[in-house]
């Protein structure tokens, strides 16, 4: 990975089973990630995804293009508009910084309404050959 270097978009669409399912995995139990009437309740149009599942999502997508054997650091990132049912979240992604193995990737994703998340990863990338 070099400074500047792209990463190729990734687009994940956000279904009802994906938040919930991301609540549950993540053991974040709020009512405003499964309960659409009690989310409405406290005025969001409906359930929206949780930090938490958009964390790991933004892991996925550098990890999908650095490979499984890449060590996440740090995990930097900042929520905008929320993610709900029937979005598509677009994942696009530059590399900031590379020095040796370590690289700091800039993050960003939005779906229909604007930007969901932005944040960087920085990752350890394996040594060649190995």
């Amino acid at each position: 990975m070099r400074a500047g270097d792209r990463l190729p978009p990734l687009e994940i669409p956000v279904t009802r089973t994906l938040i919930v399912a991301g609540a549950i995995a993540s053991r974040d139990y709020q009512d405003v990630h499964h309960d659409p009437e009690l989310a409405r309740q406290k005025g969001a149009p409906d359930i929206f995804m949780n930090i938490l599942t958009t964390n790991g999502l933004v892991g996925r997508y550098v990890t999908d293009h650095v490979g499984p054997a890449a060590v996440l650091r740090k995990v930097a990132i900042r929520l905008g508009a929320p993610n709900h049912p029937g979005d598509v979240m677009v994942l696009t992604g530059s590399v900031e910084e590379a020095d040796g193995n370590t690289a700091v990737v800039r993050v960003v994703g939005t779906n229909g309404v604007g930007t969901h998340v932005t944040g960087t990863v920085t990752v350890i990338l394996p040594e060649a050959g190995s």
